[in-house]
């Protein structure tokens, strides 16, 4: 039975991941559950689930939950509590499903401490990769990837010999406005943004689809996880979001990973690894006449895909102040005080501003993601 820590019990990803563990009582047994600040939902996770550990990264929503929770349960508040539960000793698998660089210490602490880690998480091996990814090695930590794409080029991975693989192909919903012309985007608000046409996802996630920095973290992503160089990782627009993504084989065969938009299913196999189970949801049907469309990606009205490819190839810390000031910028504008165009171009005076290049240390990471979301924040006021 595996014994996992859900960082991010409330989310998207994190009240899926609970999805499945219903479905497996056998199998599974949550030990820890962290919250940011949804106490009405997660009291009643702790109600169902009756973990050893619960913790509330918002400190007035802890002390308001603090009375009302059994003093069986280890509590805790703060961003400690991540800590926490990343290392319990009955854990032996931690989910990272919380959003934005605060999931990065967690992981590398659950790595130190030997957990297997089920990556939700994209901000980890954006900014940190070429930190984590030595780390996980140098302690025999597996890491497993719940993005859909990931895990579908994962699976696809299974069983082949490396050296036959090619490259990879990551497939794009395109969005709620792959079809609105350059024009249009200049007036884009969070709710048109909102509007995924195949996904259910968090608002930032969400955003981030929209302006297509969602893939470009992906992309970074998938460089360290596969260990493949940018120049072999391809981007298709997929709207049906039916084929996850793709693996190129060196004598000309691309194998795909297929399924319902549904992110039970690579969650589940990140949890079952390498083992499958049933899991009762819709299933793909080709009774019923799929249409499957691919396109290339509109690099210059989404320009954030093409910058994502840049800092990746650039490396050090640019990955980091890409994904910090993008955080930054992509929470204004759900505040409404900037306009949509306005995300890219922070995210492009924020790297442009970057004038160091330190040695590549967890401290100085966190040094630099600090000075990004700063320096966003200044040339965000500059356009309000």
């Amino acid at each position: 039975m595996k014994k996992l820590s859900i960082l991010g019990s409330t989310g998207s990803i994190g009240t899926q991941t609970l999805d499945v563990v219903r479905q497996h009582p056998e199998s599974f047994e949550v030990v820890a559950l962290v919250a940011n600040s949804n106490i009405q939902l997660l009291e009643e996770q702790i109600r169902e689930f009756k973990p050893l550990f619960v913790g509330v990264t918002d400190l007035d929503k802890y002390e308001e939950l603090k009375g009302r929770v059994d003093s069986s349960i280890h509590l805790v508040g703060g961003e400690e509590a991540l800590i926490g539960a990343a290392t319990l000793s009955e854990a032996t698998m931690v989910v990272t499903a919380v959003v934005g660089a605060v999931g990065i210490r967690p992981t590398v602490a659950a790595i130190r401490a030997g957990k297997t880690i089920g990556l939700a998480n994209k901000e980890t091996l954006v900014a940190g990769g070429e930190l984590i990814m030595p780390l996980a090695k140098e302690h025999g930590v597996e890491i497993l990837p719940i993005d859909s794409e990931h895990s579908a080029i994962f699976q696809c991975l299974e069983g082949q010999d490396c050296n036959n693989v090619a490259g990879l192909v990551i497939t794009a919903s395109g969005g709620p406005l792959r079809k609105w012309s350059k024009e249009d985007l200049i007036k884009a608000m969070p709710e048109d943004c909102l509007k995924h046409p195949t996904w259910s996802m968090g608002s930032k996630i969400t955003i981030d689809s929209s302006t297509l920095f969602n893939k470009g973290l992906e992309v970074i992503e998938a460089h360290w996880l596969f260990d493949m160089d940018y120049d072999a990782i391809d981007v298709a627009v997929h709207p049906q979001s039916i084929v996850h993504s793709m693996i190129r084989m060196k004598d000309g065969a691309l194998l795909a990973q297929m399924g319902t938009p549904d992110m039970r299913e690579p969650i589940q196999y990140a949890l079952t690894y390498p083992n499958r189970l049933p899991l009762k949801a819709k299933h793909l049907e080709f009774k019923e006449l799929l249409t499957l469309t691919f396109e290339e990606p509109r690099w210059d009205d989404f320009p954030a895909l093409r910058l994502a490819y840049t800092v990746g190839r650039e490396g050090n810390f640019y990955p980091a102040i890409f994904n910090a000031a993008n955080e930054m910028a992509v929470y204004a504008f759900l505040r409404k005080e900037i306009p949509f165009l306005a995300i890219y171009e922070t995210v492009q005076r924020t790297l442009g501003a970057y004038k160091e290049r330190a040695d590549m240390t967890l401290d100085n990471l966190f040094q630099v993601d600090q000075w990004a979301r700063e320096k966003a924040q200044e040339i965000l006021k500059e356009m309000e």
